[in-house]
């Protein structure tokens, strides 16, 4: 398979775990993966990929700033993915 082929099919695979039917979730992540996640360096995607295991009102929460997130690196991540 080539390179192409497999980022396309890995999009695919998160966009569709980006869908958390909670419409604030959805936006955001849509939008971080659409915007920045294409030039991101593998560690940041491996880090996505493990921010979206996280249940969704734990998510919510980090997202909307009623909780922090339980380690600095998924703050960070979670600062890109809120920034306007």
């Amino acid at each position: 398979m080539a390179d192409g082929e497999a980022d396309r099919l890995l999009a695919g695979r998160l966009r569709w775990r980006c869908r958390r039917g909670m419409k604030e979730l959805d936006v955001l992540l849509e939008r971080y993966l659409d915007r920045d996640l294409p030039r991101a360096g593998a560690e940041e995607r491996r880090l996505f990929e493990r921010l979206l295991e996280t249940p969704d009102p734990l998510l919510h929460a980090w997202c909307l700033g009623r909780a922090a997130a339980p380690d600095a690196a998924l703050a960070a991540l979670i600062g890109r993915i809120t920034a306007p």
